[in-house]
């Protein structure tokens, strides 16, 4: 096991008032600090999702955990075959290489703080996907950005069957 020292030398203090929000309802994400804010150590954004909205689809980090942390209402989290539902005060780490997906429970909103370690530049691929929403890009464009932004979508029958 090797150990990974960031290196940076000032205190990351993002403002609530001056981060950068993408999106809006149903599905808004706060850009909090991107990977070269922590010299390399993480990535993390606020997601918060209208009841029963949908954040990410089924996908894989092969270099990165991904932690969910509830702030407030529920969501279902896929972890590899497995669809839990977390509440608020609840954390979910997902390791490296393990299919994952989140979405509001229907009827409920969500409000999570995501964290992915070690950290990859992700406010452009947030960026990239409102582009989408806008129609200023295609859906496929994202297979174009998978490897740069650690980002690899996939099927999954478990997260597919959860709302049948």
């Amino acid at each position: 096991m090797s150990l990974f020292v960031p290196e940076f030398d000032d205190t990351v203090l993002v403002r609530d008032a001056g981060a950068e929000v993408v999106g809006g309802a149903p599905v808004a994400v706060k850009l909090l600090a991107d990977s070269s804010a922590s010299g390399g150590a993480l990535s993390t954004v606020r997601v918060t999702l209208a009841e029963g909205a949908d954040g990410a689809r089924p996908h894989v980090h092969h270099n990165s955990a991904e932690m969910f942390y509830l702030l407030d209402g529920e969501a279902e989290v896929l972890s590899g075959d497995d669809v839990v539902t977390a509440g608020r005060g609840d954390l979910i780490i997902v390791p490296p290489d393990r299919p994952h997906a989140f979405a509001a429970v229907p009827g409920s909103t969500a409000d999570l703080l995501i964290v992915i370690t070690p950290g990859v530049e992700r406010f452009e691929y947030f960026r990239h996907l409102q582009r989408i929403r806008l129609g200023e890009a295609t859906p496929e464009s994202l297979l174009e950005v998978q490897e740069l932004y650690d980002n690899h979508f996939l099927r999954s029958d478990a997260w597919d069957g959860r709302r049948r």
